[in-house]
């Protein structure tokens, strides 16, 4: 089984740990689009602070991620669920996982990224800000360079697996999971039930996804299709219905962590 999550904009910078090392990260495949995309990165926000910012999408208070941008070759890297520190990471709480949990996690999950393509828990990597939406200078749209490598990238990691894309929209742009696996690939929503009205909120649908993952890591679970997955969330005590490959777990309190 594979687990495709989404990243998080906020990150934890490194206090300290190696400079970033493309040849030591997973898919080593991804490494030609990733070298690409970091020099661009890097000499844009090397040149004009305002024309990078404007690129970027970031705000006058981001002043510093520019300035991280530019020498982040450099940057001390760390494991990636430390880096990221979004909703869903703080519910899933990889440091608090067992040694055996958090193997798991480090075998069977991959987080997507604007900038490297997918990366396991473990790799290290540095705190850099680059959306999925962004049109770099020169390369263009960043999604245009990860449709062709990633979706194979996908296809070799999961083998003859289930893969369970928990991606967000517009990581899910990067790459959509390959033909063949479209059988073979459950997607999830979090759905808040209350007076009979159900309805999808963003902040709490990543909390709950969070806290569904490390349910799976802690359980030891292995689904190999869409109907183990809604068999072992059912037994992990989530209400499931199934449209298709798309599973909607139906909640009654929303998580907030």
């Amino acid at each position: 089984m594979l687990i495709l999550l989404p990243p998080s904009e906020g990150k934890t910078r490194p206090e300290d740990g190696p400079p970033l090392d493309l040849d030591a990260l997973s898919f080593a495949r991804l490494n030609p689009v990733r070298e690409q995309l970091l020099r661009s990165l890097v000499k844009l926000s090397s040149g004009n602070p305002r024309r990078a910012a404007e690129v970027l999408g970031l705000g006058p208070t981001q002043a510093g991620a520019i300035a991280v941008n530019a020498v982040l070759p450099d940057e001390p890297a760390a494991r990636a669920d430390t880096v990221y520190t979004g909703v869903l990471f703080t519910a899933l709480d990889p440091a608090s996982l067992d040694d055996v949990a958090r193997r798991r996690a480090d075998e069977s999950l991959a987080i997507a990224s604007a900038l490297f393509g997918l990366v396991r828990p473990g790799d290290l990597i540095p705190a850099y800000r680059l959306s999925g939406t962004v049109s770099l200078p020169r390369l263009g749209p960043v999604a245009g360079r990860w449709r062709t490598p990633l979706p194979r990238v996908m296809a070799e990691a999961v083998g003859d697996g289930l893969l369970v894309d928990l991606r967000s929209g517009t990581y899910t742009a990067l790459g959509k999971p390959p033909v063949e696996l479209a059988e073979r690939t459950a997607t999830m929503r979090v759905l808040h039930e209350h007076n009979g009205q159900r309805k999808v909120v963003s902040h709490f649908n990543k909390a709950t996804k969070g806290r569904i993952v490390r349910g799976l890591l802690e359980a030891g679970a292995e689904p190999r299709t869409v109907d183990e997955l809604q068999a072992t969330l059912a037994d992990l005590g989530w209400t499931v219905e199934r449209a298709g490959t798309r599973l909607d777990v139906v909640v009654d309190e929303v998580a907030t962590s």
